[in-house]
């Protein structure tokens, strides 16, 4: 079984071209007749509406994980005051290059964004609040490691305007830990996470790893059991990728680790689903899970296709620049070495390094391919929201490919839309392989758009109150 597409503490605003960024149907461990419109978090407004999501990146860590190839540093000298002035800088910069009018949720990500300061956090959300309009009641989430997440700390944060913390447990067996490189044991990960819940209830998310070098289906089920016991109302479940560069993968390529089996990984996978569905969680997207409706909706921004707003390091952006005239969206990448990134933020007020406007295919291959990472799928209404002239049914409604993939019980094509089945979800990057190549196919040979003359007056575009028009 491939699984699909799990990275360990993927970040995607910080670390991804693609979203996989973040968040967040009738599957899910719902019952595949049950409506969850009702359920869902934040449905976005179409793509040139003036809302998005902001991520701030903090590049800094105690110790670099052995698995971690993100974009984190270990500072031999950190200068806190002029990393806060920069964040600060860049994001009135870029919230005023985009145009936004409401900011719907911030995410810090890192690094180790709760070795930042709460005042470093208070100040960037000041920024936020004083440029577009962050309403009181907005999700503001902070990545916090437990070893830099004691009580007062992570009460300190909450005045500073957190509402929402992730904490990266990653594993409760402490063998397990030392050999991620992890600085914490498991019982400060369980001690953080009983003062996170008494913070921050309903609100508290916590992540665990699995696929581990010789690591055993039931032994990490039993970890999951213990994790149940003890945590709020959402989980997330990575799968450890062994990245070129990385101590793990070194160790790996010596024979000094064993290569994880990625058997055994499916297994856990699939295993820890059910015990999550069991326990009262919805899989509301392939590697996360929420009861009581405690969705991310950061992450749901990112998966529906919304406009976000990356500050910082490293950080990636999606939104249309109005500051500068522009009319499509781009793909944004701040400079990655916080030195040289705070120096351009000195002069330029923002340290955007590249930006690649996203054609439309482009952006309907993201919708895509980030909408079926969710239980809901893919909307018809959603989906004319970003192209109004080909529908789903025409793209994939005569496709052999869907209909084998729907007799499998992997896909589903119907009146709410294309989403993946319970079990697709397991096996999406097969599935989406096949959708985007039928995605391609129906693009290059679509007919353009014909315009009729209606009795009112000349064809027009939609809108016009002088003229109508139809399409054929």
């Amino acid at each position: 079984m491939a699984l699909p597409g799990l990275r360990a503490r993927c970040r995607t605003a910080a670390t991804l071209g693609i979203q996989c960024t973040s968040k967040r149907s009738c599957i899910g461990g719902q019952g595949q007749g049950q409506d969850q419109s009702k359920t869902r978090p934040g449905a976005q407004p179409p793509p040139g509406s003036r809302s998005a999501a902001l991520y701030v990146h903090w590049p800094y860590c105690e110790k670099r994980c052995y698995y971690c190839n993100f974009n984190k540093y270990i500072p031999r000298r950190l200068d806190e005051d002029a990393m806060r002035t920069c964040l600060v800088q860049e994001a009135t910069t870029l919230l005023k290059l985009s145009g936004v009018q409401r900011i719907n949720s911030v995410f810090f990500g890192g690094g180790t964004p709760s070795l930042a300061s709460p005042y470093t956090v208070a100040s960037v959300l000041e920024a936020i609040a004083q440029n577009t309009h962050l309403p009181a009641k907005a999700e503001v989430t902070l990545e916090a490691n437990p070893t830099s997440s004691k009580a007062s700390r992570l009460a300190a944060f909450q005045v500073a305007g957190i509402n929402r913390i992730s904490i990266g447990i990653q594993s409760l067996d402490d063998t397990e830990l030392q050999l991620l490189g992890r600085t914490h044991s498991a019982s400060e990960a369980l001690g953080t996470l009983e003062e996170a819940r008494r913070l921050y209830p309903g609100r508290t998310s916590v992540d665990l790893m699995f696929g581990l070098p010789g690591q055993q289906v039931e032994p990490w089920l039993g970890q999951l059991q213990e994790l149940l016991s003890r945590c709020d109302d959402h989980v997330s479940l990575y799968q450890l990728t062994l990245e070129r560069g990385t101590t793990l993968f070194a160790q790996v390529q010596r024979g000094t680790l064993p290569s994880p089996d990625p058997e055994t990984a499916a297994q856990m996978y699939q295993d820890g689903r059910e015990v999550l569905r069991e326990a009262g969680f919805r899989q509301y997207e392939v590697s996360n899970f929420a009861r009581n409706e405690a969705l991310s909706s950061h992450n749901w921004t990112y998966w529906q296709g919304g406009q976000y707003i990356g500050v910082g390091p490293g950080a990636h952006g999606r939104f249309v620049p109005q500051g500068d005239g522009g009319s499509l969206r781009e793909a944004r990448i701040q400079t990655l070495e916080p030195d040289n990134w705070m120096k351009e933020v000195s002069v330029f007020g923002h340290g955007t390094r590249k930006r690649v406007p996203l054609g439309e295919l482009e952006l309907l291959e993201e919708v895509l391919a980030l909408g079926l990472r969710t239980d809901i799928g893919i909307t018809h209404q959603h989906w004319l929201q970003f192209e109004p002239h080909l529908s789903l049914w025409e793209v994939f409604g005569e496709s052999e490919e869907v209909r084998e993939l729907q007799s499998q019980g992997l896909l589903l094509l119907d009146p709410r839309g294309l989403r993946c089945s319970w079990k697709g979800l397991a096996v999406l990057d097969t599935i989406l392989l096949r959708l985007l190549l039928q995605l391609q196919n129906a693009w290059e040979n679509r007919s353009p758009p014909t315009f009729k003359v209606t009795k009112s007056g000349a064809a027009s575009p939609r809108g016009d109150s002088c003229f109508k028009y139809d399409l054929d």
